[in-house]
């Protein structure tokens, strides 16, 4: 009688899954690129400027996050 070898068990989480810090620096970047179009949006701008104005901030946020990973890493 020979028992098998059971049910395969593999990692616990899939990796397509991003993990909490992949999901908090995804919340930084548009967290930056929000502000920039609600600053937009106060000031009674246009929707082409909203939408630029939040476009830029997360390019700036996407910016700002490798800077801050670059002086955090050496």
């Amino acid at each position: 009688m020979s028992r098998g070898r059971g049910p395969q068990r593999g990692p616990s989480r899939s990796r397509t899954q991003p993990n909490a810090a992949d999901q908090l620096k995804i919340v930084f970047v548009l967290l930056v690129g929000l502000s920039g179009g609600l600053i937009a949006f106060q000031s009674d701008a246009s929707l082409v400027v909203i939408g630029g104005a939040m476009l830029g901030g997360i390019v700036a946020g996407g910016a700002l996050l490798w800077y801050l990973l670059w002086i955090l890493t050496d």
